[in-house]
């Protein structure tokens, strides 16, 4: 019985400085969402868990190591022990109740996180490769940044046209698959006014790594300025821009694939590109002008450039007004 007592309490030492040092290692990002709260709490318990079993393993096999080592001269067999009913369904009626109890508390952790407001602000996500886009249906305004108020709920309603991508900003926690074919919602209230990033969680070809979004929380004043400003831009944007269409370049992940310096890219240049004869893989030589870029980003797969892969880039979802930006940035890339 003494062994027990000292190997105990080694073992709640030993569990308090893990969960301790875990703690000190601060693994979780800024809490910046109402969601975030309620999944932190689950990852603490669970690192007390975590740090108990860890402990639970160690201590008694380190203490059996030092205390119940062979002594020089002892040539003794040791005893041999048949088993313990008793203890073998305590080890299986703990765990089983520490499951059960762990489902419990996740099954309300997830009600709390999709709990519903009637009053959420609805955005319209669209996530292709490899980018996102934002719509305000109730503002009629279209962003490649996500602007959110501060403390109102707002609920993202996900699409994709091509692949299963993942919407993820890690302050918020929660993340939701963007699946082909259907819809699917991730609410959200956010709680801290900052600037993040939305990641695509979910490896969705070869430039996932750059299909990155910024995300700005505001307050209500400053994100109903932010809507004027943007309705009055798509009021005044009368034709094709270029510096529109370098945004874009550099938030939908072209920069990935085409330079705008004439160096080699998993795509053409877009240097020089404009009006330029492009030969074919069948041969062929087309003059790249409007209506031919235009259909090489609608269907990327309707005429593949010589010496460059069929199936690389993917169908962009595009708006004609965001395309005609895009061939106006090509243009002037002289």
């Amino acid at each position: 019985m003494r062994h027990v007592v000292i190997v105990a309490l080694f073992v709640l030492t030993m569990t308090f400085l893990v969960y301790t040092g875990l703690n000190a290692l601060n693994p979780l990002p800024t809490q910046a969402a109402t969601q975030a709260v309620v999944v932190d709490r689950m990852f603490h318990l669970e690192f007390i868990a975590i740090a108990f079993l860890f402990s639970l393993i160690t201590v008694p096999l380190v203490y059996s190591l030092i205390v119940f080592r062979r002594r020089p001269g002892d040539t003794g067999v040791g005893r041999h022990i048949e088993g313990n009913i008793k203890l073998e369904l305590l080890w299986t009626i703990i765990p089983l109740i520490t499951v059960i109890a762990f489902s419990y508390m996740g099954a309300q952790a997830l009600g709390d996180t999709l709990r519903v407001d009637p009053q959420a602000l609805q955005v319209k996500v669209t996530g292709f490769q490899w980018a996102w886009r934002f719509e305000y249906p109730d503002y009629g305004i279209t962003s490649n940044a996500l602007y959110l108020p501060v403390n109102r709920q707002v609920l993202l309603r996900l699409e994709s046209p091509d692949v299963i991508h993942s919407f993820w900003v890690p302050e918020f926690r929660v993340k939701q698959d963007v699946v082909p074919g259907r819809e699917t919602q991730l609410r959200i209230t956010p709680t801290t006014i900052g600037e993040y990033t939305v990641r695509c969680a979910e490896l969705c070809g070869v430039s996932h790594a750059y299909m990155r979004s910024p995300v700005v929380v505001v307050s209500q004043e400053d994100f109903d300025a932010w809507v004027a400003e943007k309705q009055e831009e798509s009021t005044e944007a009368t034709g094709p821009d270029a510096g529109r269409g370098q945004k874009l370049y550099e938030t939908l992940g072209c920069k990935a694939c085409h330079s705008v310096d004439g160096s080699e890219g998993v795509g053409p240049t877009w240097k020089g590109l404009f009006g330029s004869e492009v030969e074919l893989d069948d041969g062929s030589v087309v003059v790249a002008d409007e209506a031919f870029l235009a259909e090489s980003i609608r269907e990327p797969g309707a005429a593949i450039v010589a010496g460059f892969a069929e199936g690389t880039m993917p169908s962009y979802a595009l708006e004609e007004s965001q395309i005609a930006d895009l061939i106006a940035f090509i243009e002037s890339l002289k």
